[in-house]
């Protein structure tokens, strides 16, 4: 443990959040090890099975919610923020055009954990220089850390009905890290004011009607659980309200109405990758697997592997407008190795027989002014 007897808290608790700035970090928040409310929250949701096949969120017990005990003397919780939404890109209106694919905005550029997490190393030392060694760790989505709860207790932010936390000031449209430490700094006030008032917004915009009650997500109607922690096929009667979602989905964010205070990042490493902001569906379909892993070398979207990618894009293709381009590319995948991948191609190829138009699962036109374009 450090020792901090000759230290001013409050003055390196000032120093450490100016560190923080410098770094690119959009703000910082202190906080201690009780997540008060949280754990009892989570339990119920893990109860009610709504973390479907993420047997990772209950696996560690209440390491999740009890920093200390992930971390032995822990006292405080440094928690960061970053704002990942690149400058000009749309997000709304290519949701309207269903021969695009839709990548969830954190994922257009490259895999923010690394980026995160060299900054948080960075923030550490620069403390160490200023007051010499202490204990720490750093987090970046990449344990069993109560991530938003922490936010939340450090000032970030509310729990929004999406049970996103959202600033007023700067929306949700952010990443988040932690530093474990054992310093004895003071604490900043949680976010304890709610803003979202009478606002369902962001529930009515869920395509697949995830948003089961405030601040209750179930993963397992969730696109972007479908699209990215989901190993096997999608269920039916999500494929068409998936629309052109191909990883992830924003649609609750985009049309809340603090997304529009939305800053814009600066990190060159959020810029969209190989025209991700605007490919077509086919373009990408039509990736050999050595494209697949060249192209999303360093992004998150490796994460799921080239089959639930082309599982994915197969759902996106059945929700096209048909075109010789749409039958060209799917047709050409009929006998795919994978089943997984024949199966949902074999399902987009019936959507091109049916009589009924083709439409795309869009954001309601009574919130397009809350959205990022």
């Amino acid at each position: 443990m450090a020792d901090t007897s000759s230290l001013d808290p409050t003055a390196l608790s000032r120093h450490i959040k100016e560190l923080a700035r410098e770094l690119g970090f959009s703000a910082c928040g202190i906080t201690g090890v009780d997540l008060g409310q949280h754990e009892a929250y989570l339990e119920a949701w893990l109860k009610a099975g709504h973390h479907g096949e993420m047997d990772y969120m209950q696996k560690h017990g209440t390491k999740r919610t009890r920093p200390a005990e992930l971390v032995p003397e822990t006292l405080r919780v440094i928690s960061v923020r970053m704002d990942y939404l690149p400058p000009e890109v749309e997000s709304a209106k290519l949701l309207g055009q269903p021969e695009k694919a839709y990548v969830s905005r954190y994922a257009l550029g490259r895999d923010y954990h690394k980026l995160i997490r060299k900054r948080l190393d960075q923030l550490a030392k620069r403390i160490q220089r200023a007051i010499g060694p202490f204990g720490y760790r750093a987090f970046v989505d990449s344990a069993p850390v109560m991530e938003r709860a922490l936010a939340q207790r450090a000032g970030h932010g509310w729990f929004g009905k999406n049970a996103m936390i959202i600033n007023p000031k700067s929306g949700s449209l952010f990443f988040l890290g932690e530093l474990y430490t054992d310093l004895p700094l003071p604490v900043d006030e949680p976010f304890e004011r709610e803003h979202c008032g009478s606002c369902n917004q962001c529930k009515i915009a869920c395509p697949t009607g995830a948003i089961v009650d405030d601040k209750i997500i179930d993963a397992r109607r969730c696109i972007s659980y479908l699209t990215i922690e989901l190993h096997g096929a999608i269920p039916h009667e999500f494929r068409k309200p998936m629309g052109n979602r191909v990883f992830g989905c924003d649609d609750c964010q985009l049309v809340c109405p603090f997304t529009r205070f939305t800053k814009r990042s600066a990190e060159t490493d959020f810029s969209p990758r190989h025209a991700l902001d605007r490919a077509d569906l086919v373009t990408l379909f039509n990736w050999s697997e050595a494209e697949f892993l060249e192209n999303t070398a360093g992004s998150p979207i490796r994460r799921i592997g080239y089959a639930r990618w082309l599982r994915n894009l197969a759902v996106g293709l059945g929700n096209a407008p048909t075109s010789s381009a749409v039958l060209s590319a799917l047709n050409a995948r009929r006998a795919y190795p994978s089943a997984l991948v024949r199966e949902h191609v074999a399902w987009a190829l019936e959507q091109h027989q049916a009589p009924e138009p083709h439409t795309i699962a869009r954001l309601p036109m009574a919130t397009a002014q809350a959205t990022i374009d």
